[in-house]
């Protein structure tokens, strides 16, 4: 019997609370079992919990019939096998399609007849029975999952996408075999989760037959067919499958082997730490033109988006580790959510920390400590404040009654606070009882389910922390705590020092946590850990030591919250000598300024700006430059933007020139790019891209210059014809496409721009996320925002059909590319009276609209009327 309850129960009060839930649950089965269970759209829980109860040992037969055009259907056909404990209720095979796309059905070798119902496809008791059933079925696969375009598709059935694809039970707990057979054109390759046993050509058909798979959940079976580059190679034990629709022969050259070795290092790396090997029957990947994720981890058939890993000698160091990092996540979910699942999405955010905490495991053994350090810093703190300082900031774990809004519980609280947490927990426990704890932990669950509740049972076996006092702060509760303290001295010397957290909002609570506080003296520095257990501490170590000449909190980068910050020596805090402490006084000062707390925004950006030039950590000037464009276009108004406008161009220029770093000089120019306004930039950005010709030491790619096309479209108000000639200049046609569909969006005429926003209500038009979510970024440019805010009730309301209708992770990019530089209280009125007169507005697309509009609403304070 699984179970989803919302908090740990604490041990002393297992066993009670266990004898009567057995019972409970005894009755409560006797009571399910014999009483339908509700038809109703979508896989809701109680239906989940059913079918796991009453079936086991499944097996699926899938063959899909792929056509040359994509605008033919696909036929397909299955056969279903399983075991039945219980036949005395009407079974729900789910299936989002119409009715017409069910051609046949077979029930025990009968035909009987289409029954269909809210999503699913019923099969009434009479033709059912106690043990082995066997269900035939011969059908059109839906489109929507199966991404399909003109020369390639790929199925992509995270979370309860299956079910639109074909009949199924579409649910986690509910694992399964699966033996596949498809027909494609004969120029198509095709790559799956099993191994391929043979492939048949007939005329222009090739039949491809695979092994059966793995046992895999619903979500994780996947395939992709198309007109691919095919390669193959072996490195140590396993041999790597690796499809792509790369032309770029730079990209293809510089990129491929380091792909096939990333793939190697992080392999080798999880067997060794998790003790177990590799879990599948197959290693394969494919590189997905503008696919809507980083990566999807289905075995034996990862998805990536092409462009995160095909690079080119343009590429920065930063960018070469963000790729290391992807594949290291992805692979590590071999291990931590394919092998062992969650059996309920509510605790999706267990197979994503694990995969993020893993991969920063990987980068750590690749870069070093003091690298990895920093760029675990920086890829999950901002990320993770950015939705736990707004209003609608959400716990890690979260309640889910329908897998059909799992997708609402993405977001960067699971893919980033979630990591953090784990480090802490990491850190409670002691590295060598974590693994220890772990290894049981996927031992013992392994090709199964568990929940976050059986990880934390095994792991309190390994320490004498009290995980469930802890767990009850850092995963079932939203929010960050605010750090302040009191220092007083006599004499020079400190004779008391206090420090004290609070919750930022909602109720009273401790966050128990580790970090560093430095003490800088005029010759020397002075680190001193804090374990921040209560609402209050006295650092009893400082007390008797000489007056500092300031403090810093956090300095070793690995607290949560917000710290105190001290902007009478912000160019000294800037200034020290290790890139992580200053990366950590960077994001204080910047979440403090966006708390109202120490600096407006014009004087942080006055700070940043005497920085940007001093900085020489490539992942710290890519955050301060990120940090000043930000400040720039979100939080100052158009007076204060024209006053330093032309001083914060030549600074960013004046930096470019100066600095020696390839990498370091790219950052720099792009965020010149970002900001740039005045008669003379324009021209000079003009002419570098007619000319291709970048400034000295800059390395441009053409995907930079489309992106300075994209830029000069936006910010001329007479160059019409620099976007078709950069159409021109673009070979590969999957980027050629993608510049197609963007371009109304910066067209000089309004009515265009209309129409292309108005051409997003249709779903068809929506079907490239990432084009969409790009195009809306430009549509809604602060220099546009004055005939696109007339779009902002519209987008609202069309984010409930964004939530089902698209993927994961495109309710809130679709908000975030919407609403991100807005600041004007004309949009904060539209966004708050949407909130306000829809009280039956999904909650948790209400907390992704409070999200997404949290500059917004913080500009309303933070900007000088």
């Amino acid at each position: 019997m699984r179970s989803r309850p919302n908090k740990i129960i604490a041990p002393g009060k297992y066993l009670l609370i266990h004898s009567f839930f057995l019972l409970f649950h005894i009755s409560l089965h006797a009571q399910v079992s014999n009483k339908e269970v509700k038809i109703e759209p979508g896989v809701s829980y109680s239906l989940a919990q059913y079918r796991h109860r009453v079936i086991s040992n499944l097996q699926y037969d899938l063959s899909f019939d792929i056509p040359a055009s994509v605008k033919e259907l696909i036929h397909a056909s299955e056969v279903l096998q399983f075991q039945l404990k219980s036949s005395d209720v009407p079974l729900q095979l789910d299936f989002k399609q119409a009715d017409d796309h069910i051609k046949s059905i077979k029930v025990n070798d009968k035909k009987i007849n289409i029954a269909t119902q809210n999503e699913h496809l019923i099969i009434h008791p009479e033709y059912l029975k106690k043990g082995l059933n066997t269900i035939a079925i011969e059908f059109i696969a839906g489109d929507q999952s199966l991404h399909r375009n003109d020369d390639y598709l790929y199925a992509l059935f995270v979370p309860d996408h299956a079910r639109t694809v074909f009949p199924c039970f579409d649910q986690p707990d509910l694992k399964a075999h699966f033996l596949l057979t498809i027909k494609a054109p004969k120029e198509f390759k095709v790559l799956a989760n099993a191994k391929k046993r043979d492939s048949i050509a007939t005329g222009n058909i090739t039949t491809y037959h695979f092994d059966n798979s793995d046992k895999l959940s619903t979500y994780l079976f996947s395939f992709t067919a198309g007109k691919y580059t095919y390669l193959k190679k072996k490195m140590g034990k396993q041999t790597f499958e690796f499809l792509h629709r790369e032309t770029d022969t730079n990209k293809i050259k510089l990129s491929v082997d380091s792909i096939f070795t990333d793939h190697k290092n992080a392999i080798d790396f999880l067997e060794n730490w998790t003790g177990i090997s590799f879990p599948f029957q197959k290693a394969g990947f494919v590189a997905i033109p503008d696919f809507q994720f980083g990566g999807m981890e289905h075995p034996g058939e990862v998805q990536y988006k092409a462009s995160s890993l095909f690079l080119d000698d343009g590429a920065t160091k930063d960018m070469i580790i963000a790729r290391a990092n992807l594949i290291s996540h992805e692979t590590a979910h071999m291990w931590f959510g394919d092998m062992v699942t969650m059996v309920w999405f509510n605790d999706v955010w267990m197979k994503e920390v694990f995969a993020n905490f893993m991969a920063d495991k990987v980068s750590e053994k690749i870069m070093g400590t003091e690298t990895f350090n920093l760029k675990f810093l920086q890829d999950h703190y901002p990320a993770a404040y950015g939705i736990d300082r707004t209003r609608g900031a959400n716990p890690i774990r979260q309640e889910l009654s329908n897998l059909q809004d799992a997708g609402s519980l993405y977001g960067n609280i699971i893919y980033h606070k979630a990591p953090i947490m784990m480090r802490q927990l990491e850190t409670l426990m002691g590295k060598e009882n974590f693994q220890q704890g772990i290894r049981e932990y996927l031992k013992k669950y392994a090709y199964s389910n568990a929940t976050w509740n059986d990880l934390i049972a095994i792991l309190s076996r390994h320490t004498k922390s009290d995980l469930y006092k802890w767990n009850s702060v850092w995963v079932n509760q939203p929010g960050r705590p605010v750090f302040e303290f009191t220092r007083t001295g006599k004499g020079g010397y400190i004779n008391n020092f206090t420090i004290t957290q609070k919750p930022e909002s909602g109720e009273s609570r401790i966050w128990p946590q580790h970090f560093l506080i430095t003490l800088v003296y005029p010759d020397h520095n002075k680190d001193i850990k804090i374990n921040m257990n209560s609402t209050s501490i006295k650092v009893a170590e400082v007390i008797g030591r000489k007056e500092p000449s300031y403090v810093v909190f956090n300095t070793n980068g690995s607290g949560y919250g917000l710290f105190p910050s001290d902007n009478q020596h912000t160019s000294a805090i800037f200034e020290m000598s290790n890139p992580l402490q200053r990366a950590s006084a960077y994001i204080v000062a910047y979440e403090n300024m966006l708390a109202g707390k120490f600096y407006t925004p014009s004087a942080l950006l006055e700070d940043f700006n005497k920085t940007i030039s001093k900085e020489k950590n490539e992942m710290n000037l890519r955050l301060i430059s990120g940090y000043m464009t930000n400040i720039y276009w979100s939080f100052l108004s158009g007076k204060e933007r024209n006053a330093i406008a032309s001083e914060l161009e030549s600074s960013f220029w004046n930096s470019l020139q100066q600095n020696v770093l390839p990498n370091n000089k790219k950052i720099l120019f792009k965020a010149y790019q970002d900001i740039y306004m005045s008669s003379e930039s324009k021209s000079r950005i003009y002419d570098i891209w007619k000319m291709q010709l970048p400034p000295a030491g800059v390395k441009l790619t053409e995907e930079d210059y489309t992106s300075l096309a994209l830029t000069i479209a936006l910010k001329s108000d007479t160059t019409t014809n620099v976007l078709q000639q950069q159409l021109q200049r673009i070979n590969n046609i999957d980027r050629k496409k993608r510049l197609e569909f963007i371009m109304p969006a910066l067209s000089l005429d309004v009515k265009e721009r209309d129409a292309f926003f108005n051409s997003l209500h249709d779903l068809k038009n929506r079907q490239k996320e990432s084009w969409v979510t790009t195009a809306l970024s430009y549509l809604h440019h602060p220099l546009r925002q004055s005939t696109s805010i007339k779009y902002l009730q519209k987008s609202l309301e069309m984010t409930e059909k964004i939530q089902k209708t698209g993927d994961l992770f495109f309710p809130q990019s679709w908000l975030s590319a919407i609403f991100s530089n807005y600041q004007s209280k004309e949009a904060f009125n539209i966004v708050n009276d949407f909130v306000n007169s829809h009280p039956d507005y999904p909650p948790k697309l209400i907390a992704k609209i409070l999200q997404s509009t949290d500059h917004l609403y913080r500009a309303q304070n933070l900007i000088t009327k």
